[in-house]
């Protein structure tokens, strides 16, 4: 689990391409203080496992799934990545329980600035939107981030300027690649109440009056 606050961005240092899949080695400093193999790194929002360590870098595997859903097959050498370290139980909780698995991606749609901050557009897909709401939290490239406004075809976010200074999102392009995690809390609860276009079509014991009665709202 990750808080969605970054630590340092890091670079690509190599990439070995497999049939399907791939090994990045990714350059850092800040993260691999006290890093052991096994352990996660959250890179652009992705959770890796760590394989490898170097002096300055690590090495983790990427499988078929992570390529499909994320951005990280689109990196290229020399590519800035966010990176975090897992969360520890006695670390301060800056931004939201991030889980480092990524739903979809979606794509920046506009920028603009607005005084010390900068408002980011970014557009996605149904499936996603779903879960996006008002005053909710949102991972962009593992970046814990609260929307501010969201319609049917994008959200939007505003970031202040350590954000922007501290993570790569200023240097994306209009149009570029964003992974996207949504608040994980909304996707149980579609689950339990059967609103899940996967089980729709079951009946579902819980109602929204159970979890009321049950003290879940």
């Amino acid at each position: 689990m990750f808080t969605g606050i970054i630590e340092e961005v890091g670079t690509l240092k190599g990439i070995r391409h497999g049939q399907k899949s791939s090994i990045v080695t990714v350059g850092g400093k800040k993260v691999l203080v006290g890093t052991k193999i096994g352990d996660s790194i959250s890179t652009n929002g992705v959770c890796l496992t760590v394989t490898k360590l170097h002096k300055d870098a690590f090495d983790a595997d990427v499988m078929p799934e992570t390529l499909q859903r994320s951005n990280l097959g689109s990196l290229q050498m020399g590519g800035r990545v966010n990176l975090e370290r897992a969360l520890q139980l006695d670390t301060r909780l800056g931004g939201h329980i991030v889980s480092g698995h990524i739903d979809g991606t979606g794509s920046i749609k506009e920028y603009r600035k607005d005084d010390n901050a900068v408002w980011i557009t970014v557009s996605a897909g149904p499936e996603l939107l779903r879960y996006i709401i008002e005053k909710g939290s949102i991972a962009i490239d593992g970046v814990s981030l609260t929307v501010a406004t969201v319609d049917s075809q994008s959200f939007q976010v505003s970031i202040i300027p350590h954000t922007g200074a501290e993570t790569i999102l200023l240097e994306k392009k209009l149009g570029d690649t964003v992974n996207l995690e949504c608040d994980i809390i909304g996707k149980y609860v579609e689950k339990l109440l059967g609103l899940s276009p996967q089980i729709q079509s079951k009946q579902s014991n819980l109602s929204e009056a159970f979890l009321k009665e049950n003290g879940f709202f």
